[in-house]
């Protein structure tokens, strides 16, 4: 499936719920389905950057697609980390660089989100596409 199609999906799916407590309980129970990281994986160079509580956030590539995997403490984030990672793995570099983020908007994130959350998702996008870019550089995959 196309990255644009998987961000269509999971816009249809979080539009369902009406209230936002009901999207926070899905965003919730998304980072519960988030595999534990190696606490020796939770490195300096893995968090993420401008993000309120401290997320991780790792890359491996596999038949020339990126793979994510993250970690966070805190259920909000981790849920959010969980989410990017839902949508951004087993996809190829360029396609990741490309995408135009429109889920963002569209699941209404910024209106809802306190600013730190906000600028928190902006980061950890910021950190998959320098994941997307590095992959792309490194083994030339264009």
């Amino acid at each position: 499936m196309s990255l644009f199609n998987i961000e269509k999906n999971i816009v249809k799916k979080i539009s369902y719920f009406k209230s936002w407590n009901e999207k926070y309980k899905y965003i919730i129970n998304m980072g519960k389905n988030l595999p534990k990281m190696d606490k020796k994986f939770r490195t300096k160079e893995k968090l993420v950057q401008n993000c309120q509580s401290p997320i991780w956030l790792d890359a491996y590539l596999k038949n020339k697609k990126i793979f994510f995997i993250g970690d966070c403490d805190a259920i909000i984030p981790r849920g959010i980390i969980s989410l990017m990672i839902y949508i951004y793995s087993n996809n190829y570099p360029n396609e990741i660089i490309k995408s135009k983020t429109f889920f963002i908007k569209k699941i209404g994130f910024k209106n809802f989100l306190s600013p730190s959350r906000s600028n928190g998702i902006i980061a950890i996008l910021k950190k998959i596409k320098i994941y997307a870019f590095i992959f792309l550089i490194k083994y030339n995959l264009r």
